[in-house]
């Protein structure tokens, strides 16, 4: 991944297009620190797409519910909201 400072990524964007879309993602920062990433549209679809196919269902939710008072099975969810 390429770091570019903002004003780099600002006069020099079309080659910041040019690297995502061949594959490399590329990191803007502001002020020294990270602030974005540029990705081909086909990756971000495939990233959505990885984080849908990890979430819990809503009836896997159910089925975690303990009978009979026992304890909850701990269930990892995602860090943000997903869209359907």
């Amino acid at each position: 991944m390429t770091d570019w400072p903002l004003h780099d990524a600002k006069n020099r964007f079309s080659t910041v297009i040019d690297a995502a879309l061949a594959g490399t993602p590329q990191r803007v920062t502001r002020r020294g620190r990270p602030a974005v990433v540029v990705l081909a549209v086909e990756e971000y679809e495939r990233l959505i797409h990885v984080e849908k196919a990890r979430a819990p269902t809503f009836p896997n939710l159910l089925r975690a519910i303990p009978e009979g008072g026992g304890e909850f099975e701990r269930i990892r969810l995602p860090s943000r909201p997903v869209d359907l």
